[in-house]
C-alpha cells in the first residue's frame, strides 16, 4: 500500500529541487552568473577545437526545453526531430540577447509544472510529466558546464560575480 503522506512530501521535495537543478547555485554555478559579462560577440565565437559557442549552447537548450515544455502543456507527445542538427541553430552576435531572453522566458515556464499533482502521469510515450521536467534539468545542467569551457577556452571566465574557481 503506498503512503500518501510518503508521496506528498516525495512531490514537495521535488519541486523543491526541480528549480535548482534548472538554475544551478549550489552544486554548480548558475545558469544567471554562467551567462553574466559576456559580449554578444564572446557569445556568439566558437573557441578553436571546440564544436560550439555558447550562444549555440543556450539556442540548443531552447530547442529541447521548447520541444519538452510543448509536449507537457499540451499533454501529448511530439515527433522528434529528424537529425540532431536540427537542434543546434546558428547563431549570430545580433541574435544573442534574443536567444538569452527566451531562455529565461522558457525557465519561467518551466516553473508552475515543478509542483503539478501529475507528475506521475505519462505524456510522451512512456515518459512522465516528471521524468520529462527531470531530462530537461540535466539537459541543461550538462551543457552549462559546456558553456563554462567556452568560456574558460574565450578567457572569459569566470564571469563577473564569480565562479567555482578556488
Amino acid at each position: 500500500m503506498t503512503d500518501p503522506d510518503r508521496n506528498t512530501r516525495a512531490q514537495l521535495a521535488f519541486a523543491r529541487l526541480l528549480p535548482k537543478l534548472f538554475r544551478g547555485g549550489q552544486a554548480f554555478v548558475g545558469v544567471e552568473a554562467s551567462l553574466s559579462g559576456l559580449s554578444d560577440e564572446q557569445a556568439a565565437t566558437r573557441p578553436q577545437h571546440l564544436p560550439h559557442s555558447v550562444a549555440e549552447l543556450v539556442a540548443h537548450i531552447n530547442w529541447w526545453n521548447r520541444w519538452m515544455l510543448d509536449i507537457i502543456e499540451m499533454g501529448q507527445s511530439q515527433p522528434y526531430p529528424k537529425a540532431a542538427a536540427e537542434t543546434w541553430p546558428a547563431v549570430g552576435a545580433d541574435e544573442w540577447r534574443d536567444v538569452k531572453n527566451e531562455f529565461y522566458e522558457l525557465l519561467a515556464r518551466i516553473d508552475p509544472h515543478a509542483a503539478r499533482p501529475d507528475l506521475a502521469n505519462p505524456v510522451n510515450h512512456e515518459e512522465t510529466i516528471g521524468e520529462l521536467l527531470a531530462d530537461m534539468a540535466l539537459h541543461t545542467a550538462h551543457h552549462f558546464g559546456q558553456v563554462v569551457t567556452v568560456r574558460q577556452a574565450l578567457e572569459a571566465w569566470p564571469p563577473p560575480g564569480g565562479g567555482d574557481t578556488w
